[in-house]
């Protein structure tokens, strides 16, 4: 291959939305454990850019292992039909552990999942992605509990981080076995966010 006699310029960065909002949510996706069950809980909150405004097209994705910290090996989080090709959506009867939610107009966002257990020296946590106009990556974070505050002294990620840094890992207890989360993509306040290599 013959290199070109000008360099071209380097082609710009795509963003990671807000293009995901017509293919990646589906039905049930906010309901990660099956509606009616004892342990159900709600994760809630809204998702804010660096000047505090709701993000109305963010999307979420969750995981996290059921309440003896296994990861569940189900499938069924997105059934396809075998007639129709489409989704149905969840079959309303398994935990998957995973679930997919677009923010509202208000950059609002809810799910209904089980309170995980712990895993491998972790305090128990929610995997959280975040998807967002503007970013040329998707973001991880965790989503803690605040009754585990013994836990969390002994978690790696949660020890590392100075203590007002954590707190933007750890959700606020509400009521009706509710928990909010606010995400902040920027600013003083911003979610720690984690890097994988």
């Amino acid at each position: 291959m013959t290199q070109p006699r000008h360099p071209l310029p380097p082609t710009a960065s795509q963003t990671v939305g807000p293009f995901y909002g017509y293919a990646l949510p589906y039905p049930g996706g906010p309901d990660i454990a099956p509606a009616g069950h004892p342990d159900r809980i709600t994760v809630h909150g809204c998702v804010y850019d660096g000047e505090g405004t709701p993000v109305s097209d963010a999307l979420l994705e969750l995981w996290g292992p059921d309440p003896a910290g296994r990861v569940p090996r189900t499938s069924g989080s997105m059934r396809r039909d075998e007639t129709t090709g489409g989704f149905p959506g969840r079959n309303g009867v398994d935990f998957t552990g995973f679930g997919r939610v677009a923010t509202d107009r208000g950059g609002r966002w809810a799910a209904r999942t089980l309170r995980p257990g712990a895993r491998g020296g972790s305090a128990p946590y929610l995997s959280v992605c975040v998807f967002a106009r503007g970013l040329l990556h998707h973001l991880y974070t965790r989503l803690y509990f605040p009754e585990d505050t013994a836990a969390h002294a002994a978690d790696p990620l949660l020890a590392a981080l100075p203590r007002q840094r954590r707190a933007t890992l750890i959700a606020v207890a509400g009521d009706n076995r509710g928990y909010r989360f606010d995400i902040r993509l920027q600013g003083a306040a911003e979610t720690v966010f984690l890097e994988f290599v």
